[in-house]
């Protein structure tokens, strides 16, 4: 078969006057080297299939980068925060990864850097192990961060960037519905202006929040209070503006105004950053902290490759660009690994900054880096000022990071539409609150993959009969009944290992309900893939009918199938004469086996040919009378 198919293809080739035929060896060769060296040169440096473009698309990825790296600086500093991380962290892993994903990723639109999710589980998972923007915390992050990242390059690296695709959307809206509840509540002793060390678990986190809210700090919540009416007023008053950064500095202004950050009235403040250049770090290698952190690097890994695939995904649908989800995958991978010697924690894909770049008018991936160039820059005059940004304030911005991952309107869709994926929501949102964040992930991809696999192992096996007029089959009525001799069902879903036990109890089931039918034909026009377990299912039947006495028929077999049939001999014992690629040939067949005295005694008109078989009956008859 491989050399027929192959002498197909020439010929093709040699009939098509399109084609142009090289003249010479040398042009031979260079047809066949030159193209599969730009293939190997663009899967190791993506970039370079965009770079050309920047002669014509830089001013508007520049003007894009600036736009992206006034929108992360609030947001940089504040991650940080959750992540328990000193605020400088945030802002180098906004400008290191950002730049590698940049070059080494998929997507011309997509922004790396630090996320809500990613810092809220290296805080939940690493708080426990060494004291917040401690040294050892900080070293520990660094190796997690190195951890997720060869593990997101590998699977890169071993085309497996269709995994993603097991984890439901329900699982990551409910995660981050979640997740948004922790931060607020991570958030609430900041706007109150407490002291505690926050506690991993929800229900301890508020329990402590209760026991300290009677020294609760007035002067840090009228801070709180005034950044989020300014953030709230200038969203809807300039939504493109960015209001953020606009209620971080007039918080700060407030609180130096008033004199509310000297120390008798104790609200707390940032603090000066140091340089904008990120420094070199080197991660705790142990070998007991990295047996320790991978079972957390590995839900960071599978996380923030979701984050950022999903996202360039929604902006891909916008933009019309193809997308390479292993690309993706190494591109990520690579930016976490040299962002942790580059004191960069953990990233993926930014939802907000891919958005804002997508609309100010980003042409390739160029806008990224002139973005984390852009920071950079900003951060060489305002580091200082730093030092006057309330904590309070931080707190108010993050509470409106909080609110917006909560996705509303999908949830309120799932919940009409699914009751199945609702439940895998919800499931996955209570994990989030009361079991560790990493297992959380685990717990809502292992429910997506389960009820993946309990559908696609109970295919539906329909009985089917043929339309009287038209010849279309449908369900079987009591105007559409079934041939006493003669069944056809219909198998839609895949017949593979898990299915197969569940297939045949239902052709067993209608075999049951039809007993004196002899004849089956099966369509397979819905199979798109069949496995060992499957062909040895297929052969079982066909040889237990004709035990019988009666026979199997197939039709509508895809040529991927039949090819699985050919290779494993089940095409021989089925028979060429009983698989057929059109239904009337089918049918025409399998009416021709048909006991003709039942035929004349059937009531039932099912197929157009029974008046002709009770014709055939009622002559033969007559002949062996003559």
């Amino acid at each position: 078969m491989s050399t027929r198919s192959v002498a197909v293809y020439e010929q093709d080739i040699n009939d098509n006057p399109d084609v142009e035929q090289p003249q010479s060896a040398d042009e031979v060769k260079y047809i066949q080297t030159e193209p599969l060296m730009k293939i190997i040169l663009a899967k190791v440096f993506p970039f370079l299939k965009w770079f050309p473009e920047l002669k014509q698309a830089w001013k508007a990825d520049l003007l894009a980068g600036l736009t992206g790296a006034v929108v992360v600086l609030p947001q940089g500093v504040a991650f940080a925060m959750i992540a328990g991380m000193p605020p400088q962290y945030g802002l180098y892993t906004a400008i290191v990864p950002a730049i590698i994903a940049a070059l080494f990723g998929s997507s011309r639109h997509l922004i790396s850097g630090p996320t809500t999710a990613i810092s809220l589980v290296i805080f939940g998972s690493i708080g426990a192990l060494a004291a917040p923007g401690s040294e050892q915390y900080i070293k520990l992050v660094l190796l997690l961060t190195v951890l997720v990242g060869v593990i997101q390059f590998t699977l890169g690296a071993a085309r497996l960037g269709s995994l993603i695709n097991f984890v439901s959307h329900s699982v990551v809206i409910g995660f981050t519905a979640g997740a948004a509840v922790l931060i607020a509540f991570s958030q609430f002793k900041h706007v109150f202006g407490l002291s505690f060390k926050n506690a991993a678990e929800l229900v301890e986190n508020i329990k402590l929040l209760m026991e300290h809210i009677h020294a609760f700090n007035p002067y840090s919540v009228y801070v709180a209070a005034f950044t989020l009416a300014i953030i709230i007023v200038m969203r809807r008053l300039k939504p493109t503006w960015p209001a953020m950064l606009f209620g971080m500095v007039s918080g700060g202004i407030l609180t130096v105004a008033m004199g509310w950050n000297n120390p008798g009235i104790g609200v707390k403040v940032v603090g000066a950053l140091p340089s904008p250049l990120p420094p070199l770090s080197m991660p705790d290698f142990s070998l007991a902290s990295i047996k320790m952190l991978m079972p957390t690097a590995l839900a960071i890994a599978m996380m923030g490759l979701m984050e950022a695939v999903s996202i360039a995904r929604s902006v891909a649908l916008q933009s019309g660009q193809r997308l390479n989800g292993s690309q993706e995958f190494i591109g990520q991978g690579i930016s976490n690994i040299v962002g942790a010697f580059f004191s960069s924690y953990a990233s993926s894909g930014s939802f907000t900054r891919t958005g804002v770049n997508y609309r100010a008018g980003a042409k390739t991936a160029a806008a990224g880096i002139f973005a984390s160039v852009w920071l950079f820059l900003i951060l060489l005059f305002v580091a200082s000022f730093a030092a006057y940004l309330p904590i309070a304030s931080m707190a108010a911005v993050i509470l409106v990071v909080a609110y917006n991952l909560v996705d509303f309107h999908h949830i309120k869709a799932i919940i009409k539409t699914s009751l199945t994926e609702a439940m895998i929501l919800t499931v996955t949102f209570l994990s989030t609150l009361f079991l560790e964040l990493e297992f959380a992930i685990y717990v809502g991809a292992l429910m997506s993959i389960v009820i993946y696999l309990k559908n696609t192992a109970t295919p539906k096996v329909l009985s089917r009969v043929p339309e009287l007029h038209s010849r279309q089959l449908v369900a079987a009525t009591s105007e559409a009944q079934q041939c006493p001799q003669f069944g056809i069902i219909r198998v839609d879903g895949d017949l593979y290992f898990a299915a197969m036990t569940y297939v045949e109890e239902q052709i067993a089931i209608l075999k049951a309900h039809m007993p004196q039918q002899k004849r089956l034909l099966i369509m397979l026009s819905s199979v798109n893939h069949i496995d060992v377990s499957g062909v040895e299912s297929l052969v079982r039947l066909v040889q237990e009918w004709r035990k019988e006495g009666g026979d199997v028929y197939f039709y509508g077999i895809k040529w991927r199938l039949m090819h699985i049939l050919y290779q494993s001999g089940a095409y021989h014992i089925i028979g060429a004469d009983h698989i057929f690629k059109e239904k009337e040939a089918a049918i025409e067949k399998v009416l021709e086996c048909l006991d003709l005295n039942t035929c004349e005694r059937c009531k039932k008109r099912v197929f157009w040919e029974c008046d002709k078989n009770k014709a055939r009956t009622h002559n033969n008859l007559q002949l062996s009378t003559a």
